[in-house]
């Protein structure tokens, strides 16, 4: 599944406009590496993100075939708790 896709799909973003967005401004990163809106994840990726608040990561846990209720969307992911 595409990065912007994901991130939409899993709610860590809202709009798949902005997801779009925040990986061309360089602010989303998977495995440590700036990554483009189509980049293809797998099970396992850690995505991080840039907010104005400061950098959260997440594990992918599974890699959802299409839209997911909003009540199972956490459970695409985990967040990594970092410094």
């Amino acid at each position: 599944m595409r990065l912007d896709k994901f991130l939409k799909v899993s709610r860590l973003i809202k709009r798949r406009t902005t997801a779009n967005q925040v990986c061309d401004s360089a602010r989303v990163f998977v495995n440590n590496n700036p990554a483009k809106p189509a980049k293809q994840l797998k099970v396992g990726d850690i995505i991080s993100l840039e907010f104005k608040s400061g950098i959260k990561s997440y594990k992918i846990l599974t890699i959802p075939i299409g839209n997911v209720p909003v009540n199972q969307a956490s459970e695409l992911y985990e967040e990594i708790l970092t410094n």
